[in-house]
């Protein structure tokens, strides 16, 4: 479920939400939706798995992080890798290298379809998209394409089966 409503980015920046934290789409504060199990437990194994490659890889990997797109875009990737060293503190203004949406349940499409359009055009080299309900990975390049297998060009794979149980 998506829920909206209008403020100012520096009221924004400074509100704490009480549940989950929320995105920031040109004036209007925007409600994300609301994670089940599979998502969840999605999420927490892609962090274990880059934390176990932080140190060979130099990657660093941050769940629900909110990252200031430009001046009236903050959106919140599930998981957000930065590689060759972490953000600065304070909410990161540059690309990571990988941004990744899980979906929950109720995502809906358009959405899902407009978040990963965003993090390409501000310089995101990997968007995936992860549906731990159907047990699918997929790139978001130009459209979204089904894949076996993530990072295969940094000599590593994620399987679908480091990430689904």
């Amino acid at each position: 479920m998506v829920s909206r409503s209008a403020v100012p980015v520096d009221q924004y920046l400074v509100t704490s939400f009480p549940d989950l934290d929320r995105e920031f789409h040109d004036g209007e504060v925007v409600e994300c939706s609301l994670p089940d199990y599979l998502h969840s437990r999605a999420q927490a194994l892609l962090i274990v798995f880059f934390e176990a490659l932080r140190k060979r890889l130099s990657v660093y990997a941050y769940p629900e992080l909110r990252l200031k797109l430009r001046e009236a875009l903050y959106l919140i990737p599930d998981v957000a890798v930065f590689c060759p060293a972490p953000p600065a503190d304070g909410i990161p203004c540059t690309p990571p290298l990988i941004a990744i949406e899980v979906l929950s349940p109720d995502d809906r499409l358009a959405v899902v379809r407009e978040k990963p359009e965003e993090y390409r055009a501000w310089g995101v080299k990997h968007v995936w998209l992860v549906d731990p309900h159907s047990r699918r990975m997929y790139t978001c390049d130009v459209g979204l394409t089904e894949v076996a297998s993530l990072l295969p060009e940094l000599e590593i794979e994620l399987m679908p089966e480091a990430i689904f149980e």
